[in-house]
């Protein structure tokens, strides 16, 4: 079984590497999500493939008397998926927002994007006012006069 899933996290790995070398943003970002499949499967390899008992001790022991499964490896997959995640939610919000400001996929492509804003989208240049959008239909605020309550 360790063999096989050997070649399997052997393959992932060279397929996330493919794809993340790739030039659209779409392909990167599933080959971080393969990235990170892969290696909480090395992660649970390496922990250890053995049916055994949760890690419990009877009472009155020092030790467990049977074979104990290793929480540590299923902790830090834990921990990998939670991070896993949140790093792929960045990767597509941030794919999302530059193929929107630059309109395209092509990563060789997109050169100088603080300068590139497409026609359509001019009001995203505009100048922003605090004083004006903060409250624009709201009356000013007078001053109380000093002791009046």
């Amino acid at each position: 079984m360790q063999v096989v899933l050997a070649f399997l996290i052997g393959g992932l790995f060279a397929i996330a590497i493919y794809l993340m070398l790739r030039r659209t943003v779409a392909r990167v970002i599933i080959g971080l999500a393969l990235l990170t499949n892969a290696t909480n499967l090395l992660i649970f390899t390496v922990g250890g493939l053995t049916r055994a008992a949760p890690p419990l001790i009877p009472e009155g022991q020092d030790r467990p008397t049977t074979p104990i499964a290793d929480s540590m490896p299923q902790s830090l997959i834990l921990t990998a998926i939670v991070i896993g995640f949140g790093v792929l939610a960045f990767m597509m919000v941030l794919a999302f927002r530059t193929t929107q400001v630059v309109v395209e996929d092509d990563t060789d492509r997109m050169q100088a994007t603080d300068a590139l804003v497409p026609v359509e989208m001019t009001d995203l240049a505009e100048p922003y006012d605090e004083e004006e959008e903060s409250h624009p239909h709201d009356p000013v605020p007078t001053p109380r006069a000093q002791g009046a309550t």
